[in-house]
């Protein structure tokens, strides 16, 4: 029998597929009673064997076994040194943002998370680092906006909620060259579908609470890391600001990646589907999805991903549609977050980007008529009808 001693001595399974290693995890059972669903190990503290001899493990603010086999299996998907489990998405970047020093410069997306934004305009501004929103999609704007100051390019691909694509490799070695860390937002696609650290990224975050958990049961946030020096500052995140994913949660999140491919390929089709039939309707101006062969970016994403994801949106003819939509929606719900098993729609002006300026709102399109759907795993002809009877019933 093991003990906790060898806890560490996991195999990382490299000649297996994507599902066979999210499935099986780092460990995959339990190394002490061989418990097939890693065990939830619900403790606030450990016992130590007698002075100067421990299990490895103190208290569970500074490591848990559950939420290390959830760190571990994360950075074996996303292809990473380390991996780094949080109460939130906005905890993790929040921890990430750390980094920086007074006087640093960040680059980040234009159309970034309204969240992403506040805890730099409104938290980390206030500590005297500067930060820039460019349209990632010209390479050129990069450039024209790096100084001699950045010190991290923060990226979302696809773009909330504007679904627009970026070129990581092409970013990361223009960062690297000004000695500015690369962090990707790889939310919306997953590992499955993406893997920015093999991109040229030095470290990757997730709000767990969308596809990698993906039943709207969970607040989670996730760091994988490809160097050691950020490994070791995420862990002194972890530690002071007492910011770990609970036992119970991280094992939610280890059940929810082991369906996490099947569920992503059906998000995928459906959302295909969808966003083919919003684009026959006549109340639908336009449909942002990167799965349609005439975005803009989509040779881009062909080349650097394996597949599009569950994400849409789209503008109406009038407000007065949103509204309909919205208070008429029966099966799909009207709701924040996404990446769910449920179909969620999102209206972002007052939702997810509320913290940006009016203007800044206008500028990128996210106005009155403009609407986010998260596709869920129902049958598309369901959500399809829902949708049909919303807008035009």
């Amino acid at each position: 029998m093991k003990n906790f001693e060898n806890f560490t001595d996991y195999d990382r399974k490299e000649n297996l597929h994507f599902e066979s290693k999210a499935i099986h995890g780092a460990l995959g059972n339990d190394p002490i009673t061989g418990a097939v669903s890693f065990p939830i190990y619900q403790t606030g503290t450990f016992r130590h064997k007698e002075l100067y001899k421990t299990t490895g493990y103190a208290y569970s603010r500074l490591q848990n076994p559950t939420r290390e086999e959830l760190e571990r299996t994360m950075a074996i998907l996303e292809e990473g040194l380390e991996g780094f489990a949080m109460s939130s998405g906005q905890a993790a970047n929040m921890s990430l943002f750390t980094w920086l020093n007074p006087g640093d410069h960040v680059l980040l997306t234009d159309d970034i998370y309204g969240g992403t934004y506040r805890i730099g305009n409104d938290i980390f501004g206030k500590y005297g680092c500067t930060f820039s929103y460019v349209d990632m999609c010209d390479i050129e704007n990069v450039r024209a906006n790096l100084t001699e100051h950045t010190r991290m390019v923060f990226i979302e691909t696809p773009t909330n909620p504007m679904m627009k694509v970026a070129d990581i490799a092409a970013i990361a070695e223009l960062a690297h060259s000004v000695g500015a860390l690369v962090v990707v937002d790889n939310t919306f696609l997953t590992p499955y579908f993406q893997k920015p650290l093999t991109l040229g990224a030095d470290v990757v975050v997730h709000s767990g609470t969308k596809y990698i958990c993906g039943h709207n049961d969970v607040i989670a946030g996730l760091v994988v890391v490809k160097s050691q020096e950020m490994a070791d500052h995420m862990r002194l995140q972890l530690k002071s600001h007492g910011n770990g994913l609970a036992p119970f949660d991280s094992w939610l999140l280890l059940r929810g990646l082991k369906t996490l491919q099947i569920r992503m390929d059906r998000h995928n089709s459906n959302a295909m589907k969808v966003a083919n039939w919003l684009r026959t309707q006549p109340k639908v101006q336009d449909v942002y999805y990167v799965g349609f062969e005439d975005h803009p970016q989509y040779e881009l994403t062909r080349r650097q991903t394996t597949g599009f994801g569950g994400m849409i949106s789209f503008h109406v003819d009038s407000f007065e549609t949103v509204q309909k939509i919205l208070r008429d929606v029966d099966m799909i719900m009207f709701a924040e977050s996404l990446g769910g098993t449920e179909t969620l729609i999102t209206y972002p002006r007052t939702q997810t980007h509320e913290s940006l300026t009016e203007e800044t709102r206008q500028k990128l399109g996210i106005t009155d008529t403009f609407l986010r759907l998260s596709v869920g795993l129902e049958h598309p002809d369901d959500i399809i009808a829902d949708l049909d009877q919303a807008m035009n019933g």
